[in-house]
Order: structure tokens, then C-alpha cells, then sequence
């Protein structure tokens, strides 16, 4: 059996290539295969990374997320678009007395982004297994796609309404 290390170089080369990727994100599975009935991935992800906002209501499992390194916002949103709840979580490093905590577990159905508010931040995500590509997100029908100048103006425009830049 072999015992896989997660290093400081293993996670900075992680953040390496999020810097390189054009969605400033890169994640990195950590299970076997998408059958396995646990998984695991770490995501390295940039503060201007647009995560378009999806919900998992199609594949329904619950989403745990733990920030490894940095500093994040989950925002939930209602099925029009409108902000429901923002919930700060931080690696230990960002400890503070307002107890906001190091992960947050997102129901099944609930529309939701992930913002990160600190360069080079990582996540690890666990969800029930099996993996399937086609079930696993729904996009919001009124945020833009991805990669795009739209998605770009969304989050500077959700950013800039959280107060965060």
C-alpha cells in the first residue's frame, strides 16, 4: 500500500498551476477513480477566479469543503439570483475570534460560488462517490458562463458588493 504525502510542495505546485490555468484554478483528485465512494480533491484556487454558480441537485450529495490554505467566501444564492448568505471560512493561519470557522458543508440543491479572498488558497473537497461528470453541477441559469468577459464582470460585481477586492 502506498501512503501519499501532502507536502508543502506538493500543495504549492497546485497553486503553480492555478496561476498558469486561464479559469486561475487547479484542482488535483486525490481518489483512485470517479468510482470511488469517497471523493477527494484539493483546489487551488485565485481571488479572480469566477466559480460560476452552480447547485448539485441532479447528483444529490452533500459538498464538504476545508480550506487548506488561505481565506474564502461560500454565497448562497436564492433561485433568482439574489445573495442568501455569505459564509467567511479560513485556513488556520487566518484564526480569528469572530469564529468563522475552517469548512463549511453545502447542501444538496442550494445554489452557491466559492470566492477566494487570499492569493494561492486551496480547498479540499470530499462529496460522496461515485463521480459522474454530466450529473455533478447544474449552472445558475442567470449567471454567465465561465472563461468569459461576462463571468469576469459578475464577479467583480459580486466582489465588490461583498466588499471584497
Amino acid at each position: 500500500m502506498t501512503t501519499t504525502r501532502f507536502s508543502d510542495t506538493y500543495l504549492h505546485s497546485i497553486t503553480l498551476a492555478a496561476h498558469d490555468s486561464p479559469r486561475r484554478r487547479q484542482s488535483r483528485t486525490i481518489h483512485v477513480t470517479t468510482d470511488d465512494p469517497c471523493q477527494r480533491l484539493f483546489n487551488a484556487i485565485e481571488m479572480d477566479s469566477y466559480v460560476r454558480p452552480h447547485r448539485h441537485r441532479n447528483d444529490p450529495k452533500v459538498e464538504t469543503l476545508f480550506a487548506i490554505r488561505g481565506r474564502f467566501l461560500l454565497v448562497t444564492f436564492n433561485d433568482q439570483g439574489e445573495i442568501e448568505e455569505v459564509i467567511p471560512f479560513h485556513s488556520e493561519k487566518y484564526q480569528s475570534s469572530n469564529d468563522s470557522g475552517v469548512g463549511v458543508e453545502i447542501q444538496v440543491g442550494v445554489w452557491h460560488t466559492i470566492i477566494a479572498t487570499e492569493p494561492n488558497s486551496i480547498l479540499l473537497e470530499v462529496k460522496a462517490g461515485p463521480f459522474n461528470l454530466e450529473l455533478s453541477k447544474e449552472p445558475a441559469p442567470w449567471s454567465p458562463a465561465e472563461e468569459t468577459e461576462d463571468g469576469q464582470a459578475y464577479l467583480a460585481q459580486l466582489k465588490n458588493r461583498l466588499g471584497v477586492y
